[in-house]
């Protein structure tokens, strides 16, 4: 996976910065660091956008926070954040920004790397069976999920709804399992895997993110997506070929 991925690394500690570009560079990455959002925006209009950005939410100046909300309203890259704050309030209020995963510091440079791998394969959609997504498209009510492209559409138009990588792994937990009961263990599985942790709290949010992303769009399917009390979430629709 490695080659000619691109990492861009916004952190203002120098240390830091030149220790994980080493190290990402040493795993074949190319890794551009810069020290905050103005160095990061200079990046991107520079072009092209990095494949993934590793953001520090402690900067001065503009926070981590605040670039990461901006850069997903803008559909920008996949975000991986790194906080000092290990609190759930802090993880989830970065996870609402738009984060696609994160890490706490101190980190080992390993649990970073494997976070990277993850978010890469699902933002490139290669972490599902070939058999699974062999140019297959799911519809239920007024969406298509085009699971080849990683693509969701709503209504005659086909407006595409922009997903984090996140956000579209959970809802194919949803359409490739309707009408069932998926608990938060599973879900957390099924869209982390091995580097997943007990922080179960993750799911709530990404649910709710990605309900919010249906309504906006104008989605029937955001209220299918039901909470079922202290057993999980359940995508009360039928679910069937698209074309």
């Amino acid at each position: 996976m490695p080659d000619s991925i691109t990492i861009a690394i916004v952190e203002d500690d120098d240390d830091i910065r030149i220790q994980l570009t080493g190290y990402l560079e040493g795993e074949g990455f190319r890794v551009v660091g810069v020290d905050g959002g103005a160095g990061l925006d200079r990046l991107l209009a520079a072009g092209p956008a990095p494949d993934l950005i590793v953001l520090d939410w402690m900067l001065p100046g503009e926070d981590g926070l605040s670039i990461c909300r901006r850069l997903r309203a803008a559909s920008g890259p996949p975000i991986v954040m790194l906080t000092a704050k290990d609190e759930d309030i802090d993880r989830v209020l970065g996870l609402e920004m738009g984060a696609d995963d994160y890490v706490s510091k101190p980190f080992n440079p390993r649990v970073l790397l494997a976070r990277i791998r993850a978010v890469l394969r699902r933002s490139q959609g290669t972490g599902a069976p070939a058999s699974e997504d062999a140019a297959e498209m799911l519809g239920v009510v007024d969406l298509v999920i085009d699971l080849a492209a990683r693509r969701v559409t709503v209504g005659e138009a086909r407006t595409e709804i922009p997903l984090t990588s996140a956000e579209y792994d959970l809802l194919h937990c949803f359409v490739t399992r309707p009408q069932r009961v998926l608990s938060r263990d599973q879900l957390l599985d099924w869209t982390r895997g091995r580097t997943a942790d007990a922080f179960d709290r993750t799911i709530d949010v990404q649910v709710s993110r990605l309900r919010h992303k249906l309504d906006a769009s104008g989605s029937a399917a955001a209220a299918l997506l039901k909470t079922v009390r202290n057993a999980g979430y359940i995508l009360a629709a039928p679910v069937g070929r698209a074309s």
